[in-house]
């Protein structure tokens, strides 16, 4: 599974986990956009950099396996089949993500998938929206003197729910910045179990959409009254949390993007 390429023994083809980064074309890995260009089949999430396929030759298949909270989705199930099913026949397929494949992506599946009946598997880690969306809106995720501790979590079950994994309760307890993806529609909830668990509701916010995009926006608040705030806004997924004291450096930093 490692290596700079990977063989075809016996017609058998190879499925490439490659993370396509947070949201812009050009914040791909070169090996990502390496194995793009050597692809007989692409499947494609809905959170991907899409603008990519535009490169792609008319003879490559694309899967568009959505992974959308709306409209029709193909299982988990359904994409693990069918990354084995085009390796098996000796096609070279590309598995294009958002992010990063492994960080709330279920690359670990389908890697899990691909070991199962043999198929060679690489996996292409992407820049994760945790990190990369929060920098592009000028918030450092860590900071001297502020906090060394960082946690991402999944948003999309709210903390109040039976169904949550995560330890709210140190979460709220600790000092460090939390990011929560896919946690827009439970704003509301994840702002009051943090305050109520403990978090001071003066603690910084940012929630920001189409990050990595130029429909970028940002709205900003505190526990307190960020949800209002953002639903006040229209904010919509995809959008990144950031919650911490790292959130105020915004009003001093600015960001650039340097012209092609």
């Amino acid at each position: 599974m490692t290596g700079h390429d990977v063989a075809r023994p016996g017609g058998v083809g190879w499925v490439a986990l490659v993370g396509g980064g947070p949201g812009a074309a050009d914040l791909i890995t070169v090996r990502g956009r390496d194995l793009l260009r050597r692809a007989d089949v692409v499947v494609v999430d809905r959170l991907a950099p899409r603008e990519l396929l535009a490169d792609l030759g008319p003879e490559v298949e694309i899967v568009d396996a959505a992974k959308g909270p709306h409209g029709h989705n193909l299982s988990q199930d359904e994409i693990n089949s069918l990354l084995v099913e085009r390796a098996l026949r000796g096609l070279r397929v590309v598995r294009l993500k958002g992010g990063d494949p492994f960080l709330f992506g279920r690359g670990g599946e389908e890697a899990l998938a691909c070991a199962a009946v043999g198929v060679p598997c690489e996996v292409v880690p992407g820049v994760t929206s945790a990190v990369a969306v929060p920098a592009l809106a000028g918030i450092p995720v860590t900071h001297r003197g502020i906090t060394q501790d960082l946690a991402v979590v999944s948003g999309h079950v709210d903390p109040s729910h039976p169904g949550s994994t995560s330890n709210w309760d140190a979460l709220a307890a600790g000092p460090g910045t939390v990011v929560v993806l896919m946690g827009v529609a439970a704003l509301p909830e994840i702002s009051r179990e943090l305050v109520k668990r403990g978090r001071p509701a003066t603690t910084p916010v940012a929630v920001i959409q189409d990050g990595a995009s130029s429909q970028q926006r940002v709205v900003t608040g505190t526990l307190a009254d960020i949800a209002v705030a953002a639903e006040a806004a229209g904010v919509t997924s995809p959008a990144v949390i950031v919650i911490g004291e790292v959130v105020a450096l915004r009003e001093e930093l600015e960001t650039y993007r340097i012209p092609d």
